[in-house]
């Protein structure tokens, strides 16, 4: 059972996650997403493969690495631009 210390500290955590992504752009957020779901995906398959606690590990910070990358990738037909403002959107190109 966990104690009530380590709750608070889960919750504080996901808590400051979820504020911490609603202030991102959209390109951003599709970044943190593919990241939480390339460490998730890294993770398990390193973990089925029978790796240790360190090949876990590995599979996590790679899966996390390349789902940062595939989320971050503009949409097909969409470009970046940068108004005057400095602010960054996607328009069709």
């Amino acid at each position: 059972m966990e104690s009530p210390m380590k709750r608070i500290a889960i919750s504080t955590l996901a808590a400051v996650s979820l504020i911490a992504l609603a202030g991102c752009t959209t390109t951003e957020q599709r970044a943190g997403t593919g990241a939480v779901v390339g460490a998730g995906t890294g993770a398990l398959i390193a973990a089925a493969t029978g790796s240790s606690g360190r090949g876990v590990a590995t599979g996590a910070l790679i899966g996390g690495a390349a789902g940062a990358l595939f989320g971050a990738a503009p949409t097909p037909g969409m470009c970046r631009y940068r108004d005057a403002r400095g602010q960054v959107y996607e328009a069709a190109c």
